[in-house]
């Protein structure tokens, strides 16, 4: 559904990105995993558009996007649900699923609206609560529910679990697999929380410095002695922050 070739990318004269090659199936959930600073979440705006690529090609559904304006994108299928969050904090729960809902024929929104409440119970609760009033993994929620608002073939996820209680990473977590599982909803996941990034992930990635440094299955590198070493080994019980 999604192929990167040779793409670079940056902030004016810092290039972030030194010719990442990336596929992302149809279907499937591809986790990309890496430091602070390692490139992850550039690349995940890249592909929507802010910043440009400086080179290489950005191929969704079988259409050139590399040079596409970001409402175009949006509007061909793909969701961004980015790093913090980023919700309407003076809009309702409602309000910022209606703004989700804005690329989509009005006609679905009702259906879409209950479909979203059922995957997260909370925000029917909060559903007229201004969006800035919820905790953080009830904001978490609401920002993946209204990037699912626009109907999107490709669902992008930033860090959903930074920040957030074990308890509450683990649940949401949960939410983004059934995402998945029911909806066949193609997702690119990035997260700091390795061990969930690997065992959500049909395919995984490793990012160091700007370049895809090691790829394998969730499995495959889940067992991968490196990996571990570097990502894994003494994380795993911390799931999210601990307040």
């Amino acid at each position: 559904m999604l192929k990167i070739r040779g793409l670079h990318s940056g902030y004016g004269r810092i290039e972030a990105l030194h010719g990442i090659d990336l596929d992302v199936p149809e279907g499937q959930v591809v986790s990309l995993i890496g430091a602070n600073g390692a490139g992850k979440t550039t690349l995940l705006m890249t592909i929507c558009g802010e910043p440009r690529a400086t080179a290489g090609e950005i191929i969704f559904d079988g259409q050139d996007i590399t040079n596409l304006p970001t409402h175009m994108i949006a509007r061909m299928g793909l969701a961004h649900s980015p790093e913090g969050r980023r919700i309407f904090g003076f809009m309702t729960v409602l309000e910022n699923l209606q703004m989700g809902a804005i690329v989509t024929d009005p006609k679905y929104f009702d259906e879409d609206l209950e479909r979203m409440l059922t995957l997260f119970p909370r925000l029917k609760e909060r559903l007229n609560q201004r969006g800035g009033t919820l905790s953080g993994g009830e904001q978490q929620m609401l920002a993946i529910a209204r990037a699912m608002m626009s109907r999107p073939r490709l669902l992008l996820l930033d860090e959903p679990s930074l920040g957030l209680a074990p308890l509450v990473a683990k649940q949401l977590f949960a939410n983004i697999a059934e995402i998945n599982a029911s909806d066949a909803m193609t997702i690119l996941l990035v997260e700091q929380n390795a061990f969930q990034a690997l065992k959500l992930a049909d395919q995984a990635h490793i990012i160091v410095n700007g370049r895809i440094e090691l790829s394998g299955t969730g499995a495959e590198l889940l067992k991968n002695p490196a990996v571990r070493d570097a990502y894994l080994e003494g994380a795993r019980p911390k799931v999210g922050a601990t307040q």
